[in-house]
Order: C-alpha cells, then structure tokens, then sequence
C-alpha cells in the first residue's frame, strides 16, 4: 500500500474518505487493544468474582501510568502530522528519534516506580483481605509491561501520522492473538490465576515492541529516526512536553479521578464493582469507532494546519461529528436490545446474580450516552490534533472531577437512590461535558497553531 497516497487523500481528497481511510486500521486496532482487556476478563471472571473485581479495581492506578505514555504520543501525533503536512521530513526524523527514546526512558522509569510500591497503593486505596492481595498481584506485573506499551504507542503515533495505520493495526492483531492463546493455558492449565492473566499480556507486549522495532529498521516508514551519536534535544523535548503534558494530565487526572471512582463504588459491595468493571469493558468495545475516529482526527487536522488549510480541518471535525453520532446511535440500540445476552455472555462466573442484575441495569443507563461518548471524542481528536492539548485537558478532567464524582458524591451521602446513581452520573455526565466542549469549540481559541 503507498502511504504517500494516503497523505494527499489526507490534504486534497474527500475527507469522509481520508476520515474512513485512516480510522478503519485504527477501529480495528484499538478493537485489538481493547479485546487484551476482555480476554483477561472473560478468563478472570471464571475463577471468580472476587479476583475480577480485585483487577478491575486496580484498573485505574494502571491507566494513570499509562496515560503518560498516552500522552506523549498523542503529541507525537499531533507534531509529527503537522510537519508533514509542512513537508518538514527531516524535521520529522529528528522529532521522531526524540520522542521514541522519551517514551522508553519514561516507560522505565514508572516501571521500577510502579513495582515497587505496588502494594502500598493498592492499600492506600482503602481495601484488605483477599482484594488486596489479588489487586497488588494483578497491579504489580501490569506495571512490567510499560516500557513496551510506551514504545507501541510512539511507534503508533509515527504511523498514525503519516496515514499508515494498518502496520500498527496488523502487528496488533498479531500480539492479540498471542495473548488469547496464552491466557487460558497460563491461568488453568499452569494453574496459574491471576498471575496467568497479567504474564500473558506481557509476553504478547514484549513481542509486539520487537516487531515494531524491525519494522522501523527495515526503513519501509516515510518518517526514519536516526539514533546514531543520540543526544537528548532539549528544544525539541521541551516543545513535545509542551504538547505533551497537557495531554497526559487529562488522562492521569481522569485516571486518579477513577481511582477516587472506585473507592466509592467498591463502598457499595463486590457486586456492584463487578458490574462496573465488566459494563466499561463491553462498552469500550462498543466505543473503538468512535475512538478510532477521533484518532484519524488528530492526524487529518494536524497535517492539514502544518499545510495551513484550516478550513479543511474543520470541515473534517464537523464530518466527524456526523459519523461518531450515527455510529453511537447504532451501538446504543443493539446494547439495549441485546442486554441481557451481553452481560450474560461476559460475566461467566454465576456465583453471583446480583452482578449479573447491575450489569444490566449499568448497561442499559450508558447505553443511553453512547453517541455522546463519540461527540467527546471528536472535540478530543480537534484539540489534540491543532496542538491545542490544554482543552482536550480541560474536558477531561472536567469530565470526572467537575460533575461526575460530584453528582455521585451528592446522589450517595444526600438520597437513597443506591447504586443506580452511579449509572446515572456516569451517563449524564457525558452530556454536560460535550456541551462545554461545543463552547470552547465556537470560541476558536483552539485554532492558534503552537507548533509552528
């Protein structure tokens, strides 16, 4: 396939075709990505709903490391794609060769951070017993594996900023696989639990990381890092953290808001953390295109603002607007028709009903905010690709500490409404932030280009 081409259908063809071109390799990978979450589940949630409830609680202090590696590819996307838009190849290649070897240092170093102190975190959190214990196991090997998702997600930017999003998407599938095969045969046949879970995953990550490695080296991306004689360059990282920072401090505050999530939740019993745990993962699967999308986005508004077609990027904001609405529609009805038949199929352990029941119950109030999910994505993907990060900032940490923790606080300690007022929160919550989201959008503050 000629990338090349990709990149004028980016900047001169039709934009629902650049749109769909560019995020159908990225629906899938990010499907990809999201089905190692499901396929740790799917074989967790058969030994019990203790151990599933355990990694789903400790979920959100892996996603806040996480997040900083999130963070610095999307700016790596978004700088990467506007310098070739400019034609700035070799800027590119610098830029490039920097951000790589930032993701691996960092990816390190919260690594070692993250090993270590494990327990005391999953302690802090508030839980004991067993939940602990399986929690701090889950957490702890999780954590072995950053260094390689780091350098997956740089290694994604690269290609994402080109147009190339099936190599990422290919090599993806690849390690999926990897990972399905290995999660049974390492949690029942070595009788591993747990533990098998997690180690599966970082096999198929180790892999992963190598193959993206060789595929840089054999020179087949229009972007080529160069590590010969490799120093650090202090104005080229300053200006990506710029970008960066922001970015990751709207995913690692949404993280250590669900941290602050969980500690609520959990309060409401085992039961109900199950529940939540397994409707967030059916519905991130149900969410991949509009995710996918925005992600397109990025790359198609930020070569379009190095070539300074401004016009077009945000024609191509509005177009995605459109798709991610209808794609929300479409998942919002089957989730609803099919309700009892997903959680059923998802929650395979039946030593509790309860979870079963608010499984439903959850799946059923976020259902409802599906293609609002998409709408919040959209603007994220606007932001993110004009450089302006700090509002993609601003809408996620708005998001979960300026009303969803809130209403679920005031619904909790102020009436008798249960559990069913987190679904609520969850759901309403998407509502309020895409109208904040369309504010800042009219005012065009956002379209002041940082990067060049």
């Amino acid at each position: 396939m000629n990338f090349k081409n990709n990149q004028d259908t980016i900047l001169n063809g039709n934009i629902y075709k650049a749109i769909l071109l560019i995020s159908f390799p990225i629906i899938f990978n990010n499907l990809i990505q999201t089905l190692y979450n499901l396929v740790d589940g799917f074989w967790i949630s058969k030994i019990g709903s203790l151990e599933f409830a355990a990694t789903t609680f400790v979920w959100p202090v892996n996603f806040l490391f996480i997040s900083i590696g999130m963070g610095i590819s999307i700016a790596g996307t978004a700088i990467l794609s506007q310098l070739l838009g400019a034609d700035e190849k070799d800027d590119a290649n610098k830029y490039a060769s920097q951000l790589i070897m930032l993701c691996i240092a960092t990816g390190t170093i919260l690594m070692l951070f993250g090993v270590v102190f494990s327990r005391i975190i999953v302690k802090i959190m508030g839980v004991e017993g067993k939940m602990l214990y399986y929690g701090t196991l889950y957490l702890r090997l999780t954590f072995l594996d950053l260094p390689f998702m780091f350098y997956f997600f740089i290694f994604n930017a690269i290609m994402n900023s080109q147009g190339n999003s099936v190599v990422p998407t290919v090599l993806s599938g690849i390690s999926a696989v990897i990972n399905a095969i290995l999660d049974p045969i390492l949690i029942f046949n070595f009788n591993m639990g747990v533990s098998g879970a997690a180690i599966a995953t970082i096999i198929a990550k180790v892999l992963l990381a190598l193959a993206c490695g060789i595929y840089l080296l054999k020179g087949k991306s229009i972007i080529q890092p160069n590590f010969k004689k490799f120093k650090f360059n202090k104005q080229i990282i300053e200006k990506s953290l710029k970008i960066a920072i922001p970015s990751a401090i709207g995913q690692s505050g949404s993280a250590i808001g669900f941290i602050f999530l969980n500690t609520f939740i959990v309060s409401y019993g085992t039961s109900t953390m199950a529940a939540y745990g397994m409707v967030n993962r059916i519905t991130a699967l149900i969410s991949q295109p509009a995710l996918g999308i925005s992600t397109a986005i990025i790359s198609i508004v930020g070569q379009n603002f190095g070539a300074r077609n401004y016009k077009r990027a945000t024609d191509s904001f509005k177009k995605s607007i459109l798709l991610t609405s209808a794609i929300g529609i479409i998942g919002c009805v089957f989730l609803i028709w099919q309700r009892v038949r997903i959680i059923n199929f998802f929650m395979q352990s039946k030593d509790s009903i309860d979870v079963i029941n608010q499984g439903i119950t959850y799946l059923v109030y976020i259902s409802f905010s599906m293609p609002l999910m998409g709408i919040f994505s959209s603007f994220q993907g606007l932001f993110q690709g004009s450089g302006q990060t700090k509002y993609a900032m601003a809408m996620e940490i708005s998001r979960l500490w300026f009303v969803r923790l809130p209403m679920i606080l005031f619904f909790k300690y102020f009436t008798s409404f249960g559990s069913e007022a987190i679904w609520f929160s969850m759901s309403f919550s998407n509502l309020i932030i895409c109208i904040y989201g369309y504010i800042i959008y009219k005012k065009r503050n956002w379209m002041n280009n940082l990067i060049r």
